[in-house]
């Protein structure tokens, strides 16, 4: 399928924070491969296994984490970026990548953090997946960080649209390397944030319903699902109701996505290039208004049933404490951290707090869990056992 003229050329990229390995060529792949490649080969990435999606510590294996909910992200924004004739490598890149600043347990850590962090800048997910990005993860002898494209930082940065007011570590990046965070980011990185949108309202909906925790009359009821379930009870009259279940949660993507392609294609008319996307002056990839306000009144019911139920909210109560307590024992016994960490530790603030949230915010869960069991003697009741 041809490339759309508001398309991300690979040929075009504005380039590289550090230049001096472009003369290096390791294989026939473009720039926008190149980033992919380095997202998939990073240890980040590699951690997303471990790392809460909506449950912390889940006993099955069948529930998601944030490397599964990523990679289901890239396989809907591809499906997405190839209809609608973006570059689907750089949409990939950025689905896969776009969750690499969370803490361990999700977003229960991140609070944790961002209380630690109150004095210095506080802590901001989204901010600290370009900081691991572009400083952190650092596997080249030339530079710091995966020196990726301008393109594919400037979607992470503005993952969910112009940044008015960037906390410390996006703007220090953005000093370092401007990311022009005032626009609007190309198509491909709004691909993946309405991808991101999508994977999540569905995929949790199944994640729910196997913990227990969403009520299964209350949710077909709800008017964002129940016109799908019809079809499939009308279709599936027989099947068992987990198969129709799965058919529902594979209807209502269905539906999203061609929602999706139909407004992003309504919106685009006349676009000649990517810098028209990025003066577009709103989303150009979006829900149409119907679904868009049918998708908000569900991510309400979502959050009352599933994300504040009070099993949710007791187990991430006891996750911060576990994030917190860490942060604390580090910052009285920095000794207690890794041997690198201990050695790069700044004697300044806000630096020093910094330095400590960044190594709490690389762990996992599990080694998360591991470190607090081995520092206090104990694991708190219902995060799993080390």
């Amino acid at each position: 399928m041809a490339h759309a003229l508001f398309s991300s050329d690979p040929d075009r990229t504005r380039g590289r924070e550090f230049s001096l390995e472009n003369a290096v060529a390791r294989g026939p792949r473009t720039a926008y491969q190149r980033d992919r490649d380095r997202i998939i080969h990073s240890i980040a990435f590699r951690r997303l296994r471990y790392k809460t999606q909506v449950f912390v510590a889940p006993d099955g294996d069948h529930y998601r984490v944030r490397l599964t909910h990523s990679l289901e992200v890239a396989q809907i924004a591809r499906v997405i970026a190839r209809q609608l004739g973006l570059n689907e490598d750089l949409t990939e890149a950025l689905s896969l990548a776009h969750d690499i600043g969370h803490a361990p347990f999700g977003h229960a850590g991140e609070e944790a953090l961002n209380n630690a962090l109150t004095k210095a800048g506080g802590f901001c997910h989204n901010a600290h997946c370009l900081r691991t990005l572009m400083r952190l993860e650092s596997p080249y002898c030339e530079h710091d960080g995966l020196n990726l494209t301008w393109e594919m930082l400037e979607g992470l940065a503005k993952h969910n649209g112009p940044v008015t007011e960037p906390n410390w570590a996006l703007a220090a990046l953005d000093a370092d390397y401007p990311l022009d965070l005032q626009t609007w980011p190309s198509l491909e990185a709004q691909v993946a944030a309405i991808s991101d949108d999508i994977a999540y309202d569905n995929h949790d909906i199944d994640d729910g319903l196997r913990a227990g925790v969403l009520e299964l009359d209350e949710l077909l009821a709800h008017p964002f699902v129940a016109d799908q379930w019809r079809e499939v009870e009308k279709r599936f009259p027989a099947a068992p109701m987990d198969r129709k279940l799965a058919e529902l949660i594979r209807s209502q993507i269905g539906m999203m996505v061609n929602d999706v392609l139909a407004e992003t294609r309504r919106r685009t008319v006349g676009m000649n290039d990517v810098a028209d996307v990025r003066a577009g002056g709103q989303a150009s990839a979006a829900f149409s208004p119907a679904i868009a306000e049918a998708e908000r009144a569900f991510k309400r019911f979502m959050y009352d049933k599933l994300y504040y139920h009070p099993d949710q909210i007791a187990t991430a109560t006891r996750a911060k404490a576990v994030v917190a307590e860490l942060f604390a024992a580090y910052s009285q016994e920095p000794v207690l951290m890794a041997e690198e960490w201990i050695d790069g530790l700044p004697r300044h603030e806000p630096d020093r707090s910094r330095h400590i949230a960044d190594y709490i915010a690389g762990m996992t869960d599990r080694f998360a869990l591991s470190r607090h069991a081995e520092i206090y003697g104990r694991t708190p009741e219902e995060l799993g056992n080390v």
